[in-house]
């Protein structure tokens, strides 16, 4: 017998012991399952965090679910791959490093490339890797022994091969461009900036004409970047300028002549309706002054340093610069004035410096090689899920352009390209060179930079699985047939904030280098917030750590709490109190299983007991066969949340509720509320892997040892159906319920009754009666029932949809009672009248906010239907 001792569930006891027991046993690998059945495969890819990460919320509903679905099909029959792995994450990684080196008085320039990335190596070796350990905590089951890194020799070979392959096909080019540019971390694709608002400041510079003590003003939020100016700019519609186009203005302290231009680019409205023109640190100066021919001009260097473009500034860092230029443009009658101004202001998405345009040579992926993954897509070979999201891809995809894949880094795919020092020759290959192949020449170098880190992630669904390495033939952490097996993935699920970032890219590659979509399906979940719906940041101070939540309630809670939020397209607002719901759930199941462990000392599968015998056996199963049924059809389709609310719904309301409660009435039952408890476990097992396995072997009266995890049994199939029965139990149920309800009415709600009539038009079974009383009685806490076809004089009475209840009232003193209620009718009549006069007050409907008047009008239906139900209550004492 099993102990019945504890109240409540420990979680810390078994969790890790579970774990643990299912890694060492094999279970999450491929072939785990031995009872794979299907003959059918399912892949899906983690989302690679990087390297230098820790478990943040984001990452545990993103896992969790992946998880869910991952057993699910498991336990399905499916030979199941679910495919970890970490991002080098090229610029974190080396930041990381660098600051360490730093503390220690070194820098990376003295250690020189290779030792430095050695230095790197190390230090992911030691440190790298802590969030895949921290996944174990949350319970996750990918194959360990698949583990990737964007880094590792065999991804390696599959991003030399993308990369020469795209090269050779010409979509893969190289050339100075304007590009972001971090002048700590080098170039930046365009969505690695991310605008934030900026209080700053419109200075407003006057430009004298050539030969004259006129001036034409333009405005300026970056007046540094003057010194590269080439043009002034003006409408050709603008009438204040007609007579000055095709003049020259002198640039302020530097005496250079630059010409006023006209392009319809100008808005007239802005400032004084002539700009500067800039081409080498404008994204709109440059397409401009590729227009009209205009010299670029850099004035800073890869570091923000002035170069000799900028005078006396020379040497100094741009924004430094800016009060010193500032000062010197006043002090000689250049600036009109400086005005507050808000405007929006790009920064690195890595460090938080503040991004230029910046004219660089790059390497740069044509946006061309994305034309069949957008007609596809459109096509509906995948499918979003929630399915908006479909349009967020398009509307990005028709702004597309190329995209700009070197960085100047050390750490990450250096370039496959080599230039012959000899002959000027460029070639990219995916073997390491030691010689020109036009000339012979020794004297051949590598391209230093660096592929920007999503190159290498884009190529995830399938570079994991062989791409690249030979003929896709047996590695240490492939088979020679994964790519037949699991590619395309079933599945991708990850968060909307990277659909551009990475989905629309591996999008691309897949169907670039395999003629497929990597999958079918893509779930985007949405952001957790807190509770008051604020998105989480340090500032805020409302960042919550799953790991913490772990250690406070339990895997199984957070898990199930995350995804009982997760409604498609909706933020998941994490709160307290719904984590106490679902503590308050473990418990429930425990102490359910506490219960009819007090009664049998172990429990028989449900298959093995074949179809219920009891009336409450048969209730139940068809209860569970219904949700079982749910259950397939909300994870079919990634309904997650429903599917968790179909577990709460079943497994607290309709069984530990009401099958347990009407099991103490009839222990006849106790054996196959067992087996439908256990199978249920089989249910639950996805969403909350640890109480399920734990409780399962409770009652199955085995060892894990002995039985296995059922984390590779079947997952419940079940099909039941009684009608007659189920209809007879909902009977019962609402007899209870409108019993305890009149009770209530007459303030004898825990209180044990003489008598009780029900009225409906249902006849039962003859041989149900006794039992149908024998139910209503135990859970209603009467005496006596009686069935009856006629209505009862002096009872209180309570209806409902099916049927009529009636407690007799002639022994019990109303007095008291109606006082009460006539009290709270007179409350409420006046809350009514207050609330009436308000809304039908026409200066409140005037002034009062949408938001106070959506209010008292919901007050008010309150309380009117508050009113009825003591009326009815009222009427139901005085006849």
């Amino acid at each position: 017998m099993q102990d019945k001792t504890n109240t409540t569930y420990n979680p810390k006891e078994i969790e890790e012991q579970y774990y643990n027991f299912c890694e060492k046993s094999g279970y999450f690998e491929i072939n785990g399952n031995a009872a794979i059945q299907k003959n059918q495969n399912f892949c899906i890819m983690l989302p690679p965090p990087n390297v230098t990460g820790s478990l943040h919320i984001g990452h545990a509903l993103n896992h969790t679910l992946i998880d869910i679905i991952v057993r699910y099909k498991r336990m399905d029959g499916y030979k199941t791959l679910w495919q970890a792995g970490l991002d080098h994450a090229g610029i974190a990684t080396q930041n990381v490093v660098e600051k360490q080196l730093l503390a220690q008085g070194i820098k990376k320039e003295t250690l020189g490339r290779e030792k430095f990335i050695q230095k790197v190596w190390e230090w992911k070796e030691q440190s790298g890797g802590a969030i895949l350990k921290q996944m174990r905590k949350l319970g996750s089951s990918p194959a360990w022994s698949r583990t990737r890194f964007t880094m590792d020799e065999g991804l390696q070979n599959a991003v030399k091969e993308a990369f020469v392959k795209l090269y050779n096909e010409g979509f893969i080019v190289q050339g100075k461009y304007l590009v972001n540019w971090c002048t700590h971390d080098g170039a930046l694709s365009d969505i690695e900036v991310e605008y934030k608002e900026n209080n700053g400041k419109l200075y407003h510079l006057r430009y004298f004409l050539e030969d004259s003590k006129d001036y034409i003003v333009v405005a300026t939020t970056r007046p540094e970047t003057y010194f590269g100016d080439t043009a002034v700019m003006v409408n050709p519609q603008d009438s204040r300028y007609q007579n000055l186009i095709g003049k020259k203005v002198i640039l302020p302290l530097l005496n250079k002549a630059i010409p006023i231009i006209a392009d319809s680019h100008v808005d007239m409205e802005f400032g004084s309706g002539a700009v500067k023109v800039t081409p080498a640190h404008d994204p709109n100066d440059y397409e401009v002054g590729k227009r009209h021919h205009l010299e670029q001009i850099t004035i800073f260097d890869k570091n923000g340093i002035l170069n000799e473009f900028a005078g006396e500034f020379a040497g100094l860092e741009r924004l430094e610069a800016r009060e010193k230029i500032i000062a010197k443009l006043q002090e000689s009658g250049f600036i009109e004035k400086i005005e507050d101004y808000k405007n929006q202001v790009g920064h690195c998405y890595r460090c938080g410096n503040v991004v230029e345009p910046y004219i660089s040579k790059q390497w740069f992926l044509k946006k061309e090689v994305a034309t069949k993954a957008i007609e596809k897509i459109n096509a509906n070979v995948s499918n979003f899920f929630p399915p908006q999201w479909k349009n967020n891809y398009n509307a990005w995809m028709r702004e597309l352009r190329d995209w700009c894949i070197s960085r100047q880094l050390w750490w990450g795919h250096q370039i496959p390209v080599f230039y012959c020092d000899s002959c000027n020759h460029q070639w990219a290959s995916t073997k390491l060179q030691t010689k020109c192949p036009q000339c012979q020449s020794a004297q051949i170098h590598q391209d230093p930079d660096v592929l920007d880190t999503w190159f290498s992630s884009a190529l995830w669904p399938f570079s994991t699985l062989g791409f690249g390495n030979g003929e896709w033939g047996e590695g240490t952490l492939w088979q020679k047939d994964d790519l037949k097996e699991f590619y395309p993935n079933s599945l991708l699920i990850t968060g909307f904030d990277i659909l551009f970032f990475w989905v629309a890219r591996m999008l691309m590659m897949g169907e670039h280098f395999l003629s497929k979509l990597p999958f079918p399906d893509i779930y985007l979940h949405a952001l957790v917030r807190d509770e008051n719906g604020q998105k989480m940041s340090k500032s805020k101070g409302n960042v919550i750590d799953p790991l913490e939540l772990i250690e406070k309630y339990s895997a199984d809670v957070l898990r199930f709490t995350l995804a009982i939020l997760c409604a498609q397209g909706r933020d998941v607002k994490l709160s307290n109190n719904q984590l106490e719901i679902s503590k308050n759930f473990t418990n429930k199941l425990y102490n359910a299983s506490n219960f009819l462990l007090l009664n049998t000392q172990n429990f028989p599968n449900l298959s093995e007991i074949g179809e219920p015998k009891t009336p409450l056996g048969k209730y139940m199963a068809e209860l569970l066969s219904h949700t079982i049924k749910e259950m397939r059809g909300y994870l079919d389709s990634y309904r997650f949340n429903d599917g968790a609310n179909a577990l709460y719904r079943f497994l607290w309301g309709e069984f530990c509720d009401w099958g347990i409660e009407l099991g103490k009435a009839d222990k006849d039952s106790i054996v196959e509320l067992g087996a439908i408890f256990k199978e249920s476990m089989l249910l639950l097992h996805p969403y909350m892997p640890f109480i399920s396995d734990y409780l399962w072997h409770k009652l199955d009266g085995s060892t894990l040892e002995e039985s296995g995890s059922i984390m590779i049994k079947n997952y419940p199939n079940f099909h039941y159906q009684n009608t007659q029965n189920f209809k007879t139990f909902e009977l019962i149920l609402d007899s209870i319920v409108s019993i305890r309800r009149a009770k209530t009415t007459i303030d004898l709600a825990n209180q044990k009754i003489p008598k009780a009539y029900i009225k409906g038009n249902f006849i039962l079974p003859q041989d149900f009666i006794q039992t149908f009383k024998n139910y209503v009685c135990k859970l209603a806490k009467v005496e006596e029932l009686e069935i009856t076809t006629k209505k009862m004089p002096h009872c209180v009475v309570d209806i409902t949809q099916n049927l009529e209840s009636y407690l007799p009232t002639k022994d019990i003193d109303l007095t008291p009672i109606i006082t009460k209620l006539q009290k709270q009718l007179e409350k409420t009549q006046k809350e009514i009248t207050k609330l009436q006069s308000m809304l039908n007050n026409e200066k409140f409907l005037a002034n009062a906010p949408q938001q106070v008047l959506d209010g008292n009008q919901k007050a008010l239906a309150e309380q009117q239907e508050k009113l009825q139900k003591i009326q009815l209550e009222l009427n139901s004492l005085q006849n």
